[in-house]
């Protein structure tokens, strides 16, 4: 019998690239995560040491957020990788819609997309990329509303923070 030599190649998926940093904003610590050039997690409420990012992508961000602090009329221009379902997608891209220096309450945006309001607060709840994807510009028929599955508290203080900030809120 004849011996065959038979080559295997394994096939794998590439290790995303992925980086966390954390950089020191008006609002505090802004924790970072991007995966392979993309902006997937900001996480308002760190408490990690400051870290720089260090790839160009990284860069990039830290300088496009520190626009926005110095400019709130700065546009974005960041790409973006949020995992979330259809529904939650859909959600976000319609915050993304608001205009800044204003506001719409859970029931507009829910009649605009054709939704119920309490979902679009779990949305907004469950948004990986606040800041970007506007979600304080949510605001609820009686006030404020919540901010990141928050009633009160540092969150509801960063809300105010961007609001007014943006020009949509006066104290």
């Amino acid at each position: 019998m004849k011996r065959v030599d038979i080559t295997l190649e394994a096939k794998t998926k590439p290790e995303p690239e992925s980086e966390n940093f954390v950089i020191k904003t008006p609002i505090g610590r802004l924790a970072i995560k991007i995966v392979n050039e993309a902006l997937v997690k900001i996480d308002l409420n760190s408490r990690k040491a400051i870290r720089a990012g260090h790839s160009p992508f990284a860069k990039e961000i830290q300088r496009q957020i520190n626009c926005y602090f110095e400019d709130a009329s700065f546009k974005f221009d960041i790409s973006l990788n949020s995992e979330g379902t259809e529904y939650q997608n859909r959600v976000w891209r319609a915050l993304q819609d608001i205009p800044l220096s204003q506001v719409m309450t859970y029931g507009e945006l829910a009649s605009k997309i054709d939704s119920g309001a309490r979902a679009i607060g779990n949305a907004c709840r469950n948004n990986p990329i606040p800041l970007i994807v506007p979600c304080h510009r949510i605001v609820s028929a009686s006030g404020l509303g919540g901010f990141s599955g928050q009633l009160d508290g540092k969150l509801i203080d960063i809300k105010k923070f961007l609001l007014v900030h943006e020009g949509a809120l006066l104290i």
